[in-house]
C-alpha cells in the first residue's frame, strides 16, 4: 500500500516570493468612504519614477485630496502626494505631479461613460504594493448629500451597539432555565 504523500515544505524562494506577494497598503483614503458612495472599483497601476518608488517604500503617501481624470484617452491621478524621497538629488521628483494609471481602454472608455453622468467621479481609495509593484485601487463615485453622511453614521453607530449587546449576551450566557435543561441532559448523556 502506498505512503501518504505529504505536501512539499515550501522553499525559501517560494515564501520569499508569497511575502511579497501580500498586499502591503501604503495610503488609504478614508474620507472618500464618507464623503461618496463607492458604486465600482478598479486596481490601476502607475507610472511613476524611482525616488517616487523609493519614497513610497518609506510608508510616506496621502491621497486625501487626490482625484482621477480621464484626458485624451488615458487616466490621470491628480492631487496626491508623495512626499521627496530624502537620499533623492537632482533627480527627486515634484510631490503632487499628476501621474498616469495603468489600466485597460475598456476599463477607461467604461469609466469615462459613467463619469458623463451628473455626479459621478473617480476617487483613489487605496494605494499599496503587491509583489513589488505599485497599484492603487480607483472607485466610480458619487457623491453624498450631507444627510446621507448622517445617515451612514447612525446605521455604523447602530451596527456596532447591536455588536455590543449581542458580546454582551454571549458573556452572560444562557438564561438560567436553559442552563438547567442543559445541566440536566448533560448529567443523564454521562450518567448512563
Amino acid at each position: 500500500m502506498p505512503k501518504e504523500w505529504k505536501k512539499p515544505k515550501p522553499t525559501e524562494g517560494q515564501r520569499a516570493k508569497a511575502a511579497s506577494d501580500a498586499k502591503k497598503t501604503i495610503a488609504r483614503n478614508k474620507k472618500a468612504r464618507h464623503d461618496y458612495t463607492i458604486e465600482d472599483t478598479w486596481e490601476a497601476g502607475l507610472a511613476l519614477m524611482g525616488t517616487e518608488v523609493k519614497a513610497l517604500r518609506m510608508g510616506r503617501a496621502s491621497l486625501v485630496d487626490a482625484w482621477v481624470e480621464i484626458n485624451g484617452g488615458e487616466a490621470w491621478l491628480y492631487g496626491a502626494n508623495i512626499p521627496l524621497y530624502s537620499q533623492g538629488s537632482w533627480t527627486n521628483h515634484a510631490p503632487t505631479r499628476k501621474r498616469k494609471l495603468l489600466l485597460h481602454r475598456a476599463e477607461i472608455d467604461r469609466m469615462q461613460d459613467r463619469v458623463a453622468a451628473k455626479g459621478y467621479t473617480i476617487v483613489p481609495l487605496e494605494l499599496y504594493f503587491i509583489g513589488g509593484r505599485v497599484k492603487v485601487e480607483i472607485a466610480l463615485a458619487k457623491g453624498k448629500q450631507e444627510w446621507d453622511k448622517r445617515q451612514a453614521l447612525r446605521e455604523a453607530q447602530d451596527r456596532r451597539d447591536a455588536a455590543r449587546a449581542m458580546a454582551a449576551l454571549r458573556e452572560a450566557g444562557p438564561p438560567i432555565g436553559e442552563r438547567r435543561r442543559l445541566r440536566a441532559r448533560f448529567r443523564q448523556d454521562f450518567s448512563s
